[in-house]
């Protein structure tokens, strides 16, 4: 079964650009989770232009199911998972003044750095995964950091979904495969919708939990909170939901 961790950033970024506490952060993460998401993802950054750093701490303590906290792994970051202690951590490789994260970490190139992060990281009990791409060389390199689990960057799918399913997964699903057999769990995240999710999530093996927040937060502008989340529990698990 895969999970759902739905990420909350966009109802905080709709809060700041108005001011108040309208619509409530908390409240959303309740909601998700009455409504049957498995997890909630936070992405704060610097400049706190959606989550922040108040936000993370007020939700920790009413999670039920999983807290998940991306970012880069700056000082400020780790002191604040380390404070905070969520279930897992997710480092993804931005600078401070990204829109959004476009690019999975080098593992090669950073590979005594994340080692480092991670075992400090594991020490405190939280679990760890990486943002990545589908470079085998890189999913090795994960391996030998330590990681528990590799989050795959979703976007060159989901960019070439509509025009050849078959080629757009060709990569992740060979990537999926190594990553599975050398010990790794699987994650992934980015651009994943309704169109393209449940393609996806058949053709993944080994697929342990997706992250969405853009697309699931706007199509819930359209078919409301409660219902959008079980439209994607539906494509994760047409036979569960």
């Amino acid at each position: 079964m895969t999970r759902l961790s739905v990420n909350i950033n966009k109802i905080a970024t709709l809060r700041n650009a108005r001011g108040g506490d309208i619509p409530n952060v908390l409240e959303a993460a309740i909601r998700c989770q009455e409504f049957g998401a498995q997890g909630i993802t936070v992405h704060p950054r610097p400049d706190e232009r959606h989550i922040r750093r108040s936000d993370v701490f007020d939700i920790k303590p009413i999670i039920k199911t999983e807290f998940n906290i991306e970012g880069y792994p700056s000082k400020d970051f780790l002191q604040l998972i380390k404070e905070v202690k969520p279930t897992q951590a997710t480092l993804v490789p931005d600078p401070p003044e990204a829109l959004t994260s476009n690019q999975g970490w080098d593992t090669v190139k950073h590979k005594v750095f994340l080692k480092e992060i991670i075992a400090e990281l594991q020490h405190s009990s939280i679990r760890t995964s990486i943002f990545i791409g589908t470079d085998l060389r890189m999913i090795e390199a994960a391996r030998e950091t330590g990681t528990d689990r590799i989050e795959l960057y979703t976007e060159p799918y989901a960019t070439n979904f509509s025009t050849d399913p078959e080629k757009a997964i060709q990569n992740f699903r060979f990537t999926a495969e190594r990553a599975t057999d050398i010990g790794l769990g699987l994650n992934a995240g980015h651009d994943l919708n309704l169109n393209n999710l449940r393609y996806f999530a058949e053709n993944i093996p080994g697929l342990l939990e997706v992250s969405i927040g853009h697309a699931l937060i706007a199509d819930s502008l359209y078919y409301g909170l409660e219902k959008t989340i079980k439209l994607y529990l539906k494509q994760l698990n047409p036979n569960e939901a």
